[in-house]
């Protein structure tokens, strides 16, 4: 479990295929901190540590991974937003976040307000139902408020700690994202049968 507060922003040093498969070589802050096993929020990714050596870890994306997140996309040199699992005496900084992606979003606008970012958001439909005025959304594995709701899209702000400390400084229009609903909603939308 996470909570979507970027502890790290690390840099893809390998990306290796095999078969349908990715290995991915990371290097970061945190990672001489990490242990084999170890649970990795990646771009919003929950990914397992394989290997770890100094200043760098290894972690490996699954075809389905692959097919529902923007990690694919990857190349070496690229910033990735990173976060460790939440400890059982932490604080919910953000909200609940599994690390389970549902579908990805394209960055549709990306406007500055005096020192803050707006940032537009466009979405397959049929998910409308899981957002909700005001409620949060984990992008790229950062909890974010979601507002200026609309059929398929919806828009975040992003304040100027936010901007500096997450890949959000790299985003640009057209660029994929991973989403991922709140689980309180979508527990609500499978109690209700609407699944």
């Amino acid at each position: 479990m996470f909570t979507g507060i970027i502890e790290s922003i690390g840099v893809v040093a390998q990306v290796r295929k095999d078969m349908g498969n990715i290995h991915f070589e990371i290097a970061s802050s945190i990672s001489s901190q990490l242990k084999i096993d170890q649970s990795i929020s990646h771009n919003g990714v929950c990914l397992t540590v394989t290997k770890q050596e100094g200043n760098k870890h290894w972690v490996t994306a699954i075809y389905e991974t692959l097919r529902k997140s923007n990690l694919g996309k990857l190349k070496i040199g690229d910033e990735i937003n990173l976060e460790r699992s939440m400890l059982n005496n932490g604080r919910f900084d953000g909200h609940i976040v599994q690390g389970h992606v549902d579908k990805t979003g394209i960055c549709k606008s990306i406007n500055e307000q005096e020192g803050s970012w707006l940032y537009q958001f466009a979405y397959e439909k049929g998910k409308e139902s899981l957002i909700i005025e005001k409620g949060s959304i984990c992008i790229d594995g950062v909890s974010l408020t979601c507002f200026n709701l609309s059929e398929g899209s919806f828009e975040v702000a992003v304040i100027p700690f936010t901007y500096e400390h997450t890949t959000f400084k790299n985003l640009n229009v057209g660029d994929t994202v991973n989403l991922e609903f709140d689980i309180i909603g979508k527990y609500i939308q499978r109690l209700m049968g609407k699944q």
